[in-house]
């Protein structure tokens, strides 16, 4: 294939870059590791450029492997290149909003994906509160920022938990008490995603009375067969996300899966081993299908005009404009700037002007954003009046 590919890894000799080459080079690709540390950015007048160890970067397309204690900088890095164009395997914005558990959540819960209930705490006096919220006792208490199960812990009382939750907030660190799956404990699913599908998966099994089943905790895995709707918490959560490649960690709760974790550099060995699937072919495979086709940010490119712009409507914070039809939000004689309107996790294109919309509808539309705003400022109001003369009419007649 006539591409050229860089792995972005600090260690060559590691299992998954190792096994990305070796697939990239039986495919005939031109395929070298890169250290994520060792390229210079440079910003200029109108321009931006690149280079590693003093001499220009070629490459058509990347994978990225980012560590945790480089993410700043690599997601720097994947930035820079982003904006030259050059395909990357998993965006520096995926990658930043997976490594937050917090942020993670939140964008995972707005999207209709189960996760266990969370708690963010920022003061000792909100921990009984917190446990509460989440079911009680037992709870999981984390930070936000981890990997391989660190900063990941089990607490059975009131003592315990403050005292933790205590120490790790004098250390600067941020909290999460979190729900605990019983039916879960020491167990959970990996799901390998790479596009829109799940390319393999495997359940990992803790030892002893550890409850963390992570690889690298010593724990052990085996293949499992996924039920398709394991498959499609893993395919949205990753999507949602950002992530074209992407480890989905699940629990097998009673009443279905639970999405826990979403790892953006995901370790091959394991699931490789327990699956028996070709993962770092399915990775390689993916990236020569799509580097071609660079991502674009919408709404960056809109606004490049200025005042411009890609605006969301979220009807739930406007339920006057509930039961109303997409015509009646914008200025009569005006094109419908709405190109998309999200319903039930699906998307429809180019709604028609008639469509009746709903409390969770989110309307997604462009164009300029002052007169966007005044279009659905005015037909708020518009709704509120009409809806005020309905109700005093009513109470006349009465």
């Amino acid at each position: 294939m006539d591409i050229r590919l860089a792995v972005l890894s600090r260690g060559p000799r590691l299992y998954s870059t190792r096994r990305l080459v070796e697939e990239a080079k039986k495919r005939g690709i031109d395929v070298f590791v890169a250290d994520p540390m060792k390229f210079s950015l440079y910003v200029a007048d109108g321009s931006i450029d690149i280079q590693y160890m003093g001499k220009p970067f070629l490459a058509d397309a990347v994978i990225p492997r980012i560590g945790h204690s480089i993410t700043k900088h690599g997601v720097a890095l994947l930035r820079h290149l982003e904006q030259l164009g050059i395909w990357t395997a998993n965006t520096g914005q995926g990658i930043i909003q997976s490594r937050d558990k917090l942020h993670a959540s939140q964008i995972l819960a707005r999207n209709k994906i189960p996760v266990p209930r969370t708690t963010y705490v920022r003061d000792i006096i909100d921990v009984e509160s917190a446990i509460d919220f989440v079911g009680g006792f037992p709870v999981v208490i984390k930070v936000t920022q981890g990997t391989q199960g660190q900063g990941v812990f089990l607490r059975h009382t009131l003592h315990e938990a403050c005292s933790l939750v205590q120490g790790l907030l004098l250390t600067g660190k941020s909290v999460l008490v979190q729900e605990y799956i019983a039916e879960s404990h020491g167990k959970d699913i990996r799901a390998l995603v790479v596009g829109d599908r799940v390319v393999a998966s495997m359940r990992r099994r803790a030892r002893g009375r550890e409850f963390r089943s992570n690889y690298h905790l010593n724990g052990t895995v085996e293949k499992v067969d996924l039920p398709p709707e394991f498959e499609e918490q893993a395919c949205r959560a990753a999507r949602v996300l950002g992530l074209h490649v992407a480890g989905v960690d699940l629990l097998e709760a009673e009443h279905g899966p639970l999405v826990l974790e979403v790892n953006s550099s995901p370790g091959l060995e394991g699931i490789e081993k327990a699956s028996g699937a070709n993962v770092a072919g399915e990775i390689v495979d993916f990236v020569a299908s799509q580097t071609a086709f660079s991502e674009v940010d919408l709404d960056q490119l809109l606004r490049t005009v200025p005042g411009s712009g890609v605006l969301s409507l979220q009807l739930r914070n406007h339920p006057n404009l509930v039961g109303q039809k997409i015509s009646q939000i914008f200025n009569k004689g005006s094109d419908i700037p709405v190109f998309a309107l999200s319903r039930d996790n699906k998307l429809i294109w180019n709604p028609t002007d008639d469509l009746l919309l709903r409390y969770d509808d989110v309307i997604v539309c462009y164009g300029d954003l002052n007169e966007l705003r005044a279009s659905i400022k005015n037909a708020i109001i518009g709704v509120s009046k009409t809806n005020f003369e309905i109700n005093e009419k009513e109470e006349s007649n009465a």
